[in-house]
């Protein structure tokens, strides 16, 4: 009974991942690393073959729901970021904030150095640039059909904002002109396009798990605040500019409740 409830958390975790794929502005890496699955994951796609069953089974949970959040939440998610952003960013905010408790202790549990507050810097100043430049982009995107091959390099751009915390992968999709194509061809499951997405996500997941799986085996403490850096910027360019006390009351209360469910969900895990 413990062993199906740990699934059904991590299915949760995985549907807020793929949700923060697909959603504007936001990286799923950095839910995996708030819901505390991030180093898991990346040891389990980079070393699957050793003990194979136990990392099949987790993969294979979290991945259900990252599929069941980017595919069932794509459309939501655009729609609400249309209309209710201040809302939805408050939200994500306080998702991020109910989770640093447990995030900063896993980032100690090998013991603190001064010097990884050097690569905890550069990676939140580097996560201030791109919330820059995303700001300096163009809202409005052009539909166009894909390719295989721009299908497959697309498909390895969402697995960039899925494995990289703070990296969004939808604002890179809306400079190269493709955001609006790749949500219609999820949604409505166009598998001639998710067929090569699919291939490009895999293989780019694959490689870029197996070096940040080195880089944490090699360079834990360096490697965490590095990941923390994109995380903490995350939840600062998220803020949203409010116009009224209503958002802000609103709001304060959906980033209560997200605050509680990633705080539950931190709790909870730490018994599975």
């Amino acid at each position: 009974m413990g062993k199906f409830k740990g699934l059904w958390i991590n299915f949760i975790k995985g549907i807020i991942i793929g949700v923060g794929g697909v959603a504007p502005g936001v990286s799923g890496g950095t839910f995996a690393v708030m819901l505390g699955v991030y180093d898991k994951l990346t040891d389990a796609v980079a070393t699957f073959y050793k003990d194979f069953s136990h990392k099949m089974i987790f993969l294979g949970s979290v991945g259900m729901g990252v599929g069941v959040g980017i595919v069932g939440f794509s459309n939501v998610m655009t729609f609400l970021f249309e209309h209710y952003e201040t809302l939805v960013k408050f939200m994500f905010i306080g998702l991020m904030l109910g989770s640093l408790p447990a995030v900063f202790s896993e980032a100690n549990k090998k013991g603190f150095s001064k010097k990884y507050l050097i690569p905890f810097a550069v990676t939140f100043s580097l996560t201030m640039i791109f919330a820059y430049l995303d700001s300096q982009g163009a809202s409005k995107v052009s539909a166009t059909s894909l390719s295989f091959q721009q299908s497959a390099f697309f498909g390895g751009v969402i697995a960039l904002g899925t494995i990289v915390p703070g990296i969004s992968s939808s604002i890179i999709l809306m400079y190269a002109g493709v955001y609006e194509s790749v949500l219609a061809g999820i949604s409505t499951l166009n598998f001639a396009m998710l067929i090569p997405m699919g291939m490009g996500f895999a293989l780019t997941g694959l490689l870029l798990a197996k070096l940040i799986h080195c880089m944490f085996t090699q360079f834990y403490g360096y490697t965490y605040y590095m990941v923390l850096g994109f995380v903490i910027g995350s939840i600062v360019t998220l803020m949203p500019q409010v116009n009224s006390l209503s958002e802000w009351l609103i709001g304060g209360v959906l980033c209560l409740l997200g605050a509680g469910l990633s705080y539950g969900l931190g709790y909870v895990s730490k018994k599975h």
